[in-house]
C-alpha cells in the first residue's frame, strides 16, 4: 500500500490508514534516509495509538516508552549502535517479544534480530513538504 502525504497536516490521516492496514500487528519498522520524516511520522502514529506525552527520538537512550490507549508503545532508534551487542545489552528480547507495540527506526542495524513478521514503512521525500509512505506486510 502507498500513501501520499502532501504536507504535515496529512500525517494523522496517514497514521490511521497504516494502523488499519496493520490490523493486529504490533511490530513496525521504519526505513528512510536521514531527515525523511521517520520520527515525525512515528509521532503521528503514537498520537493515533493514544499517546498524549511528547514523543521524541530516542537517539541517545535507544528506546523510549509511552502509554497509549491501554497499551505500551516502545520507540527504538538504533542509529547510534555500533554492533548487535548493544541491542543485547538493552535487553531487546524483552521488548521485541513482549505483547507491546514496537516502533523501530534504523532497523537495518539490527536486521538479524527482527521478528519473522512485521509492518515495513518506507518513507521517501519526493518534495520538501511531501512524503511517500510505502507500507508492506512482511
Amino acid at each position: 500500500m502507498n500513501i501520499e502525504v502532501k504536507n504535515i497536516a496529512g500525517l494523522d490521516q496517514a497514521a490511521q490508514k497504516v494502523l488499519e492496514f496493520a490490523e493486529n500487528e504490533r511490530f513496525f519498522i521504519f526505513e528512510g534516509e536521514m531527515g525523511a520524516g521517520k520520527t515525525t511520522f512515528i509521532k503521528a502514529l503514537a498520537k493515533a495509538l493514544g499517546v498524549t506525552d511528547v514523543v521524541s527520538s530516542p537517539t541517545f537512550s535507544i528506546v523510549n516508552e509511552y502509554e497509549g490507549k491501554g497499551r505500551i508503545i516502545y520507540h527504538f532508534d538504533f542509529y547510534r549502535i555500533k554492533d548487535l551487542q548493544e541491542a543485547f545489552d538493552i535487553g531487546y528480547e524483552e521488548y521485541f517479544y513482549s505483547e507491546h507495540i514496537c516502533l523501530i527506526e534504523w532497523p537495518e542495524k539490527v536486521e538479524e534480530l527482527l521478528p519473522e513478521h512485521y509492518i515495513k514503512i518506507e518513507i521517501t521525500a519526493p518534495a520538501e513538504t511531501e512524503r511517500l509512505l510505502s507500507i508492506s506486510r512482511i
